[in-house]
């Protein structure tokens, strides 16, 4: 399995001016990454995305650094004020900024549900004919760039198995799919290797992330924790430090043939070049026993 690292695990020294976007990938290359995956862009100023997007890829083709993802934001209901048209189309627009980077796929989200006054039925299943809908036009769209197109289990609203793999079956084109990120299934309590059994038929791309757990039934552990969907509590940590069975998970999509591409998504308090350096070693250890 090729290992990358996701942008946003960087973010932290993005924000504080410690790195630009464009150091992000000299410094993946330095760390030994084989690839990176991009989370969205800060953007210089006088820079779109799709300008940018041509110098990052011109960054990695020198560095020899390929990429692998783009990720990006989406909510078919709520987005775009709500204009399900309108949305389809600013997603359409990320695609192209996909297709400039050089990414292979591009990973955009289903919704976060219903806006708070939505008067009638507020289910995963209310929402899923008109999430799907714009799941397909986008995807249709994508590939005739070459962009897959694929939903992480994220955000809590489409954060369970059974939820990816409904929406992935109704919109039903072979364009589109799951990114399985192993850890974010504890958002949603759920037990993450056998939700990530559930979803491996699906997967066109991982990430390796790990989280510190607490039950909800102990006091609040304070800054730098947040809450599951039921309560409980949990705090990004390196991976291989916390209590996600990562290496398990690893073991369940080798056996289930995948051989895709490792994104690490640390997102850990520790300082980030130490918290994904750590990461990495670690798992390209589980990577190597199993």
């Amino acid at each position: 399995m090729k290992i990358g690292v996701s942008s946003y695990s960087y973010s932290r020294l993005v924000h504080n001016g410690v790195m630009t976007e464009l150091d992000v990938i000299h410094k993946a290359k330095e760390m030994g990454f084989d690839a990176i995956e991009f989370a969205g862009f800060n953007l210089p100023e006088g820079e779109t995305a799709l300008s940018f997007a041509e110098k990052a890829r011109a960054t990695c083709e020198a560095v020899g650094l390929d990429v692998i993802n783009y990720a990006v934001g989406a909510d078919f209901i709520q987005g775009s004020n709500g204009n399900l048209a309108a949305e389809i189309e600013r997603v359409k627009d990320e695609a192209r900024v996909a297709h400039a980077l050089g990414a292979p796929g591009m990973r955009h989200d289903a919704t976060r549900g219903f806006p708070a006054g939505h008067v009638g039925a507020k289910s995963f299943d209310a929402a899923l004919p008109r999430v799907a809908d714009g799941c397909r036009a986008v995807t249709e769209f994508a590939a005739t760039l070459g962009v897959r197109t694929m939903v992480e289990n994220h955000g809590y609203f489409c954060q369970d198995s059974a939820r990816v793999e409904k929406l992935i079956c109704a919109v039903n084109h072979p364009n589109f799919g799951a990114l399985i990120d192993i850890g974010n299934f504890a958002c949603a309590d759920e037990d993450c290797a056998q939700a990530v059994g559930c979803l491996t038929p699906y997967a066109f791309h991982v990430h390796a992330k790990d989280f510190h757990l607490k039950p909800g039934t102990l006091a609040n552990p304070g800054e730098g924790w947040f809450s599951s969907r039921a309560g409980n509590y949990l705090r990004g940590a390196i991976i291989g430090h916390g209590d996600i069975p990562v290496a398990q998970c690893l073991v369940i999509l080798k056996s289930a043939g995948y051989d895709g591409p490792l994104s690490i998504e640390f997102e850990g308090m520790e300082e980030p070049v130490l918290g994904i350096d750590l990461g990495l070693k670690n798992l390209r250890r589980m990577v190597e026993t199993i």
